[in-house]
């Protein structure tokens, strides 16, 4: 039987907090340098890999968070002491928003430092999305500014408000976007009924102007397009699932799932790589070297994939090659992807955003106990995490990938 040992440590603000480790954890572990001080708000669980190495009791579903210590969420999840570099030393974990009726906060995060706000897709087709075939969904918007002073005031809990936009018709079901790119939001959409799929410059003011840069393959639709990146090279890359089909808002897929690149100037597509599942998020190393694309097969069935692979990018075709399995997921699916500065990998899992060296081993969850499709820096050391219903904030001191930060031009016109 596992003892927890609840460590009270007093804040300089007055706030408690509790450091939970496991019976057989080392208290150095505790010490280790970097890792979170006295001005620690929320709650750090440690779980040293050691202690659940043999257990008597088994989850049945990878569905079910693993949360061996029964914390309440929301909290951060420590499995590796190399963790504490990117949570820093004074790190924090909580909600900032909530609408318990709506998944409003899905996918697409994009932060705009112009005016430290930060955009975001509401759910296409799922549940509480209000979407499907006969509905579009929504981009909405959340303000930093107001995020911060509502922090700041101490008021409990924190439910900021969201502002949603009425983007051009041209914009169905936003699934995914980056940017800013050249000043614009580049967005990556799912199409709905015949209206296909397509990847869209939008400007981020009103009216919110947008810009159609593609949306086919040599003359056949696109399945439902899924999740896009930038390469350091300016060229972009997505993605291509049937999860439109399979939610009833896209007619049957006449495409393989793949992964493409367009040539933001010649307008070229070409594929870069196939042989998926269910192929979704995408991101790379800040030098562009390596590829991540996350498999979320398992959502037919959890003996399939809800793997991220790893792929080297040919510097001169830019095909994806040597495919090598970077990590499992252990709860849910890896969904959206990003990379930090040093090489760290978060994606959006059925418990929250996990975190892998790239190495690929597990260092540890900022755990919501509940899906997070994906997450998006909102400039240095803030982690926004989507999360259907709710969005919360980490702030930590990893920092962003600078290839995020795009050529910087007016927007789309």
């Amino acid at each position: 039987m596992r003892i927890l040992l609840v460590f009270a440590l007093a804040l300089s603000t007055g706030v408690a907090c509790r450091v939970r480790t496991d019976e057989k954890l080392s208290p150095l572990l505790l010490a280790t340098p970097g890792s979170p001080d006295n001005n620690l708000l929320g709650e750090v669980v440690v779980v040293e890999p050691v202690s659940f190495a043999v257990l008597e009791n088994f989850r049945n579903s990878g569905t079910v968070p693993f949360n061996p210590t029964s914390s309440a969420p929301p909290f951060i999840q420590v499995f590796d002491p190399d963790f504490y570099s990117i949570l820093g030393s004074n790190p924090s974990l909580s909600e900032i928003a909530s609408n318990a009726s709506f998944a409003f906060a899905h996918e697409a995060p994009i932060y705009y430092p112009d005016t430290d706000e930060l955009f975001f897709s509401t759910n296409n087709g799922g549940p509480l999305g209000n979407s499907g075939l006969n509905k579009n969904n929504l981009i909405g918007k959340i303000g930093m500014t107001t995020v911060e002073a509502a922090l700041a005031s101490g008021q409990s809990p924190v439910n900021v408000p969201i502002e949603l936009l009425d983007f051009p018709e041209s914009i169905q079901m936003t699934n995914g976007g980056t940017g800013p790119y050249n000043g614009s939001l580049l967005l990556i959409t799912s199409g709905r009924g015949e209206r296909p799929p397509s990847i869209a410059l939008v400007n981020p003011r009103p009216p919110y102007n947008s810009t159609v840069l593609l949306n086919n393959f040599f003359g056949r639709q696109f399945n439902s397009l899924n999740d896009i990146k930038v390469h350091p090279t300016g060229k972009i890359f997505f993605t291509d699932v049937t999860y439109g089909s399979a939610l009833g808002f896209r007619p049957p897929p006449v495409l393989p799932n793949q992964v493409y690149r367009l040539d933001p100037v010649t307008k070229a597509v070409k594929v870069v790589a196939t042989d998926f599942s269910m192929c979704n998020g995408l991101a790379f190393t800040e030098d562009g070297s390596v590829a991540y694309v996350s498999d979320t097969g398992s959502t037919a069935g959890q003996t399939r994939p809800s793997t991220i692979y790893a792929f080297d990018v040919d510097p001169n075709s830019h095909i994806f090659m040597n495919r090598r399995v970077f990590a499992y997921a252990d709860t849910g699916i890896p969904d959206g992807i990003q990379v930090d500065t040093e090489g760290n990998v978060y994606s959006g899992t059925g418990d929250g955003v996990n975190v892998w060296n790239k190495q690929g081993t597990l260092l540890g969850k900022f755990f919501i106990n509940m899906t997070s499709a994906n997450m998006a820096f909102a400039g240095d050391g803030r982690l926004v995490i989507l999360a259907e219903t709710k969005i919360f904030l980490a702030k930590i001191a990893a920092k962003p990938i600078r290839t995020l930060v795009y050529p910087h031009s007016d927007p789309a016109a």
